[in-house]
């Protein structure tokens, strides 16, 4: 029997309707905001953790590639052999691989890479990761063969760094302001003071990804990181801002709460070798004047968990090292007047714009004010950040969270923005890039994280958690952060 006609158009318009709905549901696109803009777009040349959160793994990548769950894994080279002395390193470079540009990348953007890093005019910020590579040499288009002076068990950990990034000649000169790399996506616009944009490419070498394009928000306010989620014109906050405004959005069935930790060591920064902290005992004052819960409480409503030294409590090799300078004013009173301040001192205290440092900084200066010492805030962005404490090292005290990946080797290098110089912990260092053995290993990790601790090189406060906010619809976000890097290739939107 033949349907009437109107019930079979109006079945026909309901699945037309349908249809629109489910491929209007299935969005492609995302905004994500940060609280940070970048200074510039090259992760090579600058210490800025907000320059890998936009183009990690996204705009560039390297040899091997951290994932969300922190493991190391192959990225533009396919496979890697390793010399039976551990020195020499030859990697098969995946065929096929073009940057953005449309120019092939081969082993010659390699060597070009990592002898770029290895200069001596280098502008890298981890250059010391490099710095044991005697040669890079190309054994042919998709071969090249790294040789280290000594063996090293953090090199392929190493390589995994956004520093490490594997960039072009051809287009060296423009990085900072239109990058081009490999990755799934590519830059199309830079809004000062308000967006990024990335495009998915077309001519990625691997899968591509579900996402077309991206767009990275920078919303530096927490009141306004709150009121742009709520009023849902951003998809995802990466490092939500506003800790104490979790709750709600655990409440709203629109949203969903990711809670996870980071590599972010947040530290009160001392300048060994400013007057008077080229003391100890004018350093270890301000570790016991310290009270770590009542910041974490204060200026992170709870999130974050304490640390005793510069090493991340969720590493095997972690050792709990609080007690070494627990929350004691008396002592630190004592300290001082040992050291000839009994009547305390003036000193300065840079804080760059996150929240953890210009809340907690707030609260360190009063703790600081009750021993005696008397620290004027200075707020600053963080382009003057980057070039006055970290360049210039023209500051006193700073508060930080060091993002990279297991960084207790900065304490090596005695022009890093601290200025920490210690022979015996430097040779302790060379030693465990030495070592491949994972329990020697463990026990030299925990003889560095001891005697940094022991010398009060900086009074060290919380391990940063990371605390993300997202539409209920977005999947594929990291929870945890083993670097700096919000991963587009694994976002995508639930049908």
């Amino acid at each position: 029997m033949t349907k009437p006609f109107f019930r079979t158009f109006a079945g026909a318009m309901a699945l037309g309707v349908g249809l629109l709905a489910s491929q209007a549901m299935a969005r492609s696109d995302i905004t994500i905001a940060m609280q940070l803009e970048p200074p510039h777009l090259d992760p090579t040349s600058a210490a800025a953790q907000a320059i890998d959160s936009v183009v990690y793994t996204n705009v560039f990548e390297g040899l091997t590639r951290f994932m969300g769950d922190g493991s190391v894994v192959p990225g533009l080279a396919e496979s890697w052999e390793i010399s039976e002395d551990g020195k020499v390193y030859t990697f098969t470079l995946h065929d096929g691989v073009t940057f953005h540009d449309g120019t092939t990348m081969d082993a010659e953007d390699v060597k070009f890479s990592l002898d770029r890093a290895t200069a001596e005019d280098s502008a890298n910020a981890q250059k010391a990761l490099f710095a044991g590579i005697e040669s890079v040499e190309v054994v042919d288009p998709l071969t090249v063969r790294i040789t280290l002076a000594e063996p090293n068990g953090n090199f392929l950990f190493n390589l995994a760094w956004g520093d490490a990034v594997i960039v072009a000649p051809e287009s060296i000169e423009g990085i900072k302001t239109n990058p081009v790399g490999t990755g799934a996506y590519k830059f199309a616009e830079w809004v000062q003071g308000d967006r990024i944009t990335l495009k998915r490419n077309p001519d990625y070498w691997g899968d591509q990804p579900a996402l077309e394009q991206a767009t990275f928000k920078f919303i530096s306010d927490p009141t306004a990181a709150f009121a742009a989620m709520m009023a849902e014109d951003v998809d995802v906050f990466d490092n939500f801002p506003a800790p104490e405004s979790l709750p709600q959005f655990e409440a709203d069935p629109r949203f969903q709460v990711l809670v996870g930790s980071t590599e972010g060591e947040t530290i009160l920064a001392t300048n060994n070798k400013k007057p008077p902290f080229d003391d100890v005992r004018v350093r270890q004052a301000l570790a016991h004047a310290i009270d770590r819960q009542a910041i974490i409480d204060g200026a992170m409503f709870g999130y974050g968990t304490p640390i005793g030294t510069h090493f991340a409590p969720h590493n095997p090799a972690y050792v709990d090292l609080t007690g070494l300078s627990a929350h004691d004013p008396d002592k630190a009173r004592a300290l001082l007047a040992e050291a000839g301040f009994a009547d305390g001192f003036e000193t300065t205290l840079h804080l760059p714009p996150p929240s953890y440092a210009r809340r907690g900084g707030e609260i360190v200066a009063a703790q600081l004010a009750e021993v005696g010492i008397k620290a004027e805030i200075i707020n600053v962005e963080w382009a003057q950040w980057l070039e006055t404490v970290f360049k210039g090292k023209d500051f006193a005290l700073t508060i930080v969270s060091h993002t990279e990946p297991m960084d207790i080797g900065i304490y090596a290098r005695p022009d890093y923005y601290f200025q920490y110089d210690n022979p015996d912990f430097q040779a302790l260092m060379a030693t465990l890039n030495a070592t491949t053995d994972p329990d020697e290993r463990t026990r030299l990790m925990g003889e560095a994280q001891r005697m940094i601790a022991e010398d009060y090189v900086n009074a060290y406060l919380f391990q940063l958690a990371k605390l993300g906010v997202a539409k209920a619809g977005v999947q594929g976000l990291w929870e945890n952060a083993p670097t700096a890097a919000i991963d587009l290739t694994a976002i995508s939107w639930a049908e």
